[in-house]
């Protein structure tokens, strides 16, 4: 990837960070998902999550969300993220094969791991869902304790059912779209009159 900043690098494929990638690609921010593709949605079988009544195998939403995403304009990048660097304003987060992204903003979405959110230096708390030890320490719009760092979805505190999570990665988006253009962003699509 190029040295030039892009927009935001969200950490984490599964339901919150796809559905933020959603949010952030449709406003037409330069967007990076990387996926270490290891959460436990794959190994869900999802009778309640909304809009789905004969349920749906936790492989398909995941990657029905990864479409969703990369339909939008989201990259897509499969690996494990082992360090995110702070530098005047961007973030240089780096897989472990050794490819590098800058970005001006990055969110973390790695469900039950906070290891992206210890390796960049954000204050981790205990967490209150069941068998979740630590959670991403975040204000009510999800920033964590690092500017320019925000937590969507089961490593922030939200409930690890999917439809929360994809729920919690969309706020979290608009959340930071809505401090980027420094008014409430929205994005509501309306049926052609007919």
């Amino acid at each position: 990837m190029s040295d030039d900043p892009i927009d935001v690098v969200i950490v984490g494929g599964g339901p919150a960070g796809a559905s933020a990638a959603v949010f952030t690609a449709r406003a037409e921010l330069a967007t990076v998902v990387i996926d270490a593709d290891k959460g436990i949605t794959r190994r869900a079988m999802l009778n309640n999550h909304f809009g789905f009544p004969d349920g749906i195998p936790g492989p398909e939403l995941v990657d029905r969300g990864r479409a969703h995403a990369t339909n939008a304009g989201a990259t897509w990048i499969t690996g494990d993220v082992e360090a995110i660097e702070a530098h005047d304003g961007t973030f240089t987060v780096r897989t472990a094969d050794g490819e590098e992204i800058v970005a001006r903003q990055v969110i973390l979405a790695t469900g039950m791991s906070v290891a992206a959110a210890e390796a960049a230096g954000v204050t981790i708390t205990d967490a209150t869902e069941p068998r979740i030890k630590s959670i991403v320490k975040v204000d009510p719009e999800g920033r964590s304790s690092v500017p320019g760092i925000w937590a969507a979805g089961t490593v922030a505190g939200a409930s690890v059912h999917t439809v929360v999570t994809a729920g919690d990665g969309a706020r979290v988006a608009i959340n930071l779209l809505s401090e980027l253009r420094g008014e409430r962003y929205w994005d509501h699509d309306v049926l052609p009159a007919g």
